[in-house]
């Protein structure tokens, strides 16, 4: 019962999640041209599906595209691919055209203006790194700013690792020498 129950509510949470936005893509191309999201901001990356179309390959072109996108036969009964909103298209609405056998497909897609931050409201994430990265050598470039180079471990490190050496042979030595003493004890 519990894993059917599981089943029952990820759909459900499927069709609530995803059904809107399907919808949407739909309602707003008007036509067998879909773009998800329907409204994506400049700059943005899009998925492009036409149905209807019996090819094997399509190019969907639109002057909101940063260049053509080329459609490949999906899971369904249609073409899908790929495509990128210019960054520097104005938000307004632009035709989508998929020249497929012959025929013509058009839908549209609506570009957005990006949402501005409100007047004194912070970013919630730091757009670019706040602090230096440790690349290239594991950090070693700050090692070996400073002019000195090291090489190896100090006589301390040196000295502790001798030592725990020994404590560990010691050790391992006499437990040998008891476990050979009680196997002589008991033959």
């Amino acid at each position: 019962m519990g894993k059917r129950r599981l089943a029952l509510c990820a759909g459900v949470l499927a069709v609530t999640a995803f059904g809107p936005a399907a919808c949407a893509a739909y309602a707003a191309d008007g036509g067998d041209v879909s773009v998800v999201p329907a409204a994506p901001v400049p700059g943005a990356d899009i998925a492009l599906r036409v149905t209807g179309c019996d090819a094997r390959e399509a190019v969907a072109q639109s002057p909101a595209l940063v260049s053509d996108a080329r459609l490949t036969p999906d899971d369904g009964d249609g073409l899908a691919g790929d495509g990128r909103v210019r960054s520097t298209v104005t938000a307004g609405t632009y035709t989508v055209t998929v020249a497929c056998d012959g025929t013509e497909h058009k839908g549209t897609v609506e570009v957005v203006r990006k949402q501005a931050p409100a007047a004194g409201a912070e970013p919630s994430a730091h757009p670019s790194p706040v602090a230096p990265v440790n690349a290239g050598g594991g950090g070693a470039a700050r090692v070996f700013a400073d002019g000195r180079e090291r090489h190896g471990p100090g006589a301390a490190q040196t000295v502790v690792a001798l030592a725990l050496a020994g404590t560990a042979a010691l050790t391992v030595h006499r437990a040998a020498r008891r476990q050979a003493r009680r196997g002589r004890g008991t033959g």
